[in-house]
């Protein structure tokens, strides 16, 4: 397996191919669809976002309550097409990757092979297993969505499969 930091430098996402097996180290953000519109429409109104999403990645998840002495609840993948309409404005801006389960569209796709990015897929219905490789938890914005929320997620070696490349190349 790979081992890569986030944040993911451009030559860092060039060089992975579809199929790779990766480990993620650093900083990953969680969204859901929600977080996105709001995301998404900040960036439309020229808005100042709470994150800069240079380099960064994001889960497609919304953990489950922290149980007493762990660090997160469950945080297995959110289906990622939910997010497909609001993608593109996000890596225009600067994100990276995301982290999900399923196919994308072809204009997320494309989207990703016009701004080098990468979409990992994670082991759906383990988010108990998971949840092992989250080290720390912080809230960053949008906490009236709960479990929605955008939080920051510090993670070693965080398992995940690169589902779509650099160069538009899909698992699928």
């Amino acid at each position: 397996m790979l081992r890569i930091k986030i944040p993911l430098e451009k030559a860092a996402a060039k060089s992975l191919k579809t199929g790779d097996a990766v480990l993620l180290n650093g900083v990953l953000y969680t969204a859901r669809d929600q977080a996105h519109r709001r995301l998404a429409e900040a960036i439309k109104k020229k808005k100042k976002l709470p994150l800069d999403l240079k380099g960064e990645i994001i889960y497609y998840c919304g953990p489950t309550k922290t149980p007493k002495g762990k660090v997160i609840g469950a945080c297995g993948p959110t289906t990622s097409s939910r997010m497909d309409e609001f993608t593109p404005a996000l890596l225009k801006a600067g994100l990276k990757g995301m982290i999900g389960k399923g196919r994308r569209s072809p204009e997320v796709i494309s989207a990703i092979k016009k701004y080098h990015g990468l979409y990992f897929l994670t082991y759906s219905g383990c988010g108990a297993l998971l949840s092992k490789y989250v080290k720390k938890v912080t809230a960053v914005a949008y906490k009236d969505l709960g479990p929605g929320a955008i939080l920051k997620l510090e993670v070693k070696d965080f398992p995940v499969i690169v589902g779509v490349d650099a160069r538009g190349r899909s698992i699928y």
